[in-house]
């Protein structure tokens, strides 16, 4: 029997978030609007959620349920920016800045926690400021005409700030709920939101539509599920790094099924955000431990 590490999880929550991506992308092609994209997302969501809830037999609304409310908010921004980002970018790099969140992550904690950031962190913050300087650089050089298409860079950094608010609660909140539970706040928020945003712009989606959104929705719940399962079983800094490998499935996808072919700006971005996570997971101080 084969034993499900933490790693592993990782690699399936990255394969699963990056099958997301692509039917996310295939239901804007098929002119679903965004807000009913997340909708469904969530309603299946739910209804998941509270299955493995009833089977472990939890409490459906956790313990620390102002934590949860909050990481129930956080992802809906988050998820309303990188699903954004999406719809109007290449996978390859909406991926790419979805994965800026820990540079947000480490800003928050010195702000809100008094943490000062490690010389590794600081190098992190670096690299990855100049990747994303090194993938928006063509759209500034190319005139007034094109600055529209910052608006998807923008959304992907927002996204990235939520994900980093989101993955910060999660850590804190694996230790006393339930995965499912932590699951199921997400769209407890989203449902609600999606529905005051948007509801009347909904449309009737065709049968692959259909199908398109119900496997945004179970791709998603495989990916969170997996993320929050890998977090309760390995360090948070091991979880991040395997995590990146999002990007190469997200790459791959894009190739294969829309036909993206990376630009050099997106590599040269992409290889240096990438860079800056190997610096602040790999070259952190070691602990020493008392004698």
């Amino acid at each position: 029997m084969i034993t499900v590490t933490g790693p592993r999880f990782v690699l399936i929550s990255a394969l699963g978030f990056a099958l997301m991506s692509a039917l996310v992308k295939e239901a804007g092609h098929l002119g679903i609007p965004l807000l009913q994209i997340i909708f469904v997302r969530a309603v299946i969501s739910v209804a998941l959620s509270l299955a493995d809830i009833h089977r472990a037999g939890v409490h459906p609304l956790g313990h620390r349920r102002v934590l949860l409310l909050g990481r129930g908010l956080s992802g809906f921004l988050a998820l309303t920016c990188v699903f954004y980002a999406l719809l109007h970018l290449s996978m390859t790099q909406a991926t790419i800045l979805q994965y800026l969140h820990p540079v947000f992550t480490a800003l928050l904690a010195f702000v809100f926690l008094a943490e000062r950031p490690t010389a590794a962190t600081m190098a992190c913050i670096a690299l990855s400021l100049l990747g994303l300087l090194c993938m928006t650089m063509p759209y500034w050089e190319s005139g007034a005409s094109e600055t529209a298409s910052l608006w998807p860079i923008m959304a992907g950094l927002g996204g990235a700030l939520g994900s980093g608010i989101a993955y910060t609660l999660v850590r804190k909140l694996v230790a006393s709920e339930h995965p499912s539970v932590i699951v199921l706040y997400f769209p407890l928020v989203c449902m609600p939101g999606t529905l005051l945003l948007g509801g009347t712009n909904f449309v009737w989606p065709t049968a692959t539509g259909w199908w398109v959104l119900l496997g945004v929705g179970c791709f998603t719940q495989i990916g969170q599920l997996a993320l929050t399962k890998a977090m309760q079983l390995d360090a948070a800094s091991r979880v991040t790094s395997l995590s990146y490998v999002q990007i190469i499935f997200a790459a791959v996808l894009g190739l294969l099924v829309f036909g993206e072919i990376p630009t050099r700006a997106t590599l040269a971005g992409g290889g240096l955000i990438l860079a800056g996570a190997i610096v602040s997971v790999w070259m952190q101080p070691r602990l020493v431990p008392a004698s």
